[in-house]
């Protein structure tokens, strides 16, 4: 059965007319006539049977109907384009596309990507930030790499590393003191990630402390972002010491307290298994698995926590 959608043609034209709310600056845009561009719109309009402008001496509105079309048609032909530029760009090449937890991506995995790219020449890996765990199937992803506990349908888990936070602050928030005792970190302002809402609840049980006010504070998504709040002096934060190497090396962070949350959830990279045979992803997972083993064994950092 054929498909009920417009033309091509006529919905470049119609998103072009409506994006300058213009049929002049479209056709213009276009390298159109603009009584081609009229023509195309036209077309457009009774395909649907709908008005998509009004016409009037002083140039064209959007209708309400014509506005939200348009809304959804720039953003189906963003993502058409996307999808031709990822084709033109792989040219046959092995490309794996990798969702990935963006500090970790950005601190922890760009930095060793380098030596994959020496050693496979012939594999691309593209990044995208990825904070929650999704379906495969319901995207173009070949693989992942996220925190959790493995837990992911359908898929083949690699254990990577674990996370091991620390309470860590600016120079001028620790006043001088070498480190600062659990009572006293319990005393100020607690720097808090959105996707670990019990972190800290869970570092003052480890030592055995109940703290009324472990959940209260302002709430960021990503490490990098408490890494910033806690560089601007705004509170303390529980952050794993590798993803803020450079932090501390030039004394923007400090550790104010060496008591490491241990966890029961590990850093994994997550491969669907219709396509563990693929050889790049195979080399992929080798050179990785073999990388964080490299880290694991020069800090000492134990692999399940």
């Amino acid at each position: 059965m054929r498909r009920k959608i417009p033309s091509t043609a006529a919905l470049i034209c119609f998103e072009a007319a409506a994006r300058n709310e213009s049929f002049t600056k479209a056709a213009q845009e276009l390298a159109l006539t603009q009584g081609a561009v009229c023509r195309q719109i036209g077309g457009l309009e009774a395909f649907l049977n709908v008005e998509l402008f009004r016409r009037s001496r002083r140039g064209v509105r959007l209708t309400e109907a014509g506005l939200s079309y348009s809304r959804q048609v720039a953003a189906q032909l963003d993502a058409v384009e996307r999808d031709t530029l990822s084709v033109m760009r792989q040219q046959g090449a092995n490309v794996i596309e990798l969702a990935v937890v963006p500090t970790f991506g950005t601190q922890w995995l760009l930095p060793r990507l380098k030596d994959f790219q020496q050693r496979h020449p012939e594999v691309t890996v593209n990044l995208t930030n990825r904070t929650r765990p999704f379906l495969f199937a319901d995207t173009t992803f070949d693989a992942a790499i996220y925190f959790g506990d493995a837990d992911w349908s359908g898929t083949q888990s690699h254990q990577l590393m674990g996370e091991n936070p620390v309470p860590v602050c600016s120079p001028a928030l620790l006043n001088g003191q070498g480190m600062l005792e659990a009572r006293h970190i319990a005393q100020l302002p607690l720097l808090q990630q959105s996707t670990r809402p019990y972190a800290w609840r869970q570092w003052f049980g480890s030592v055995g402390m109940n703290v009324e006010r472990d959940m209260t504070g302002p709430r960021y998504e990503l490490f990098s972002m408490l890494a910033q709040a806690a560089m601007h002096d705004m509170g303390i934060a529980l952050i794993p010491p590798f993803l803020i190497q450079r932090e501390l090396e030039e004394g923007r962070l400090v550790v104010a307290n060496r008591h490491a949350l241990s966890s029961d959830k590990a850093y994994y990279l997550m491969i669907p298994e219709r396509k563990v045979e693929s050889a790049s992803l195979r080399a992929f997972r080798d050179w990785l698995v073999s990388q964080a083993q490299a880290y694991i064994n020069s800090s000492g950092t134990n692999a399940a926590n």
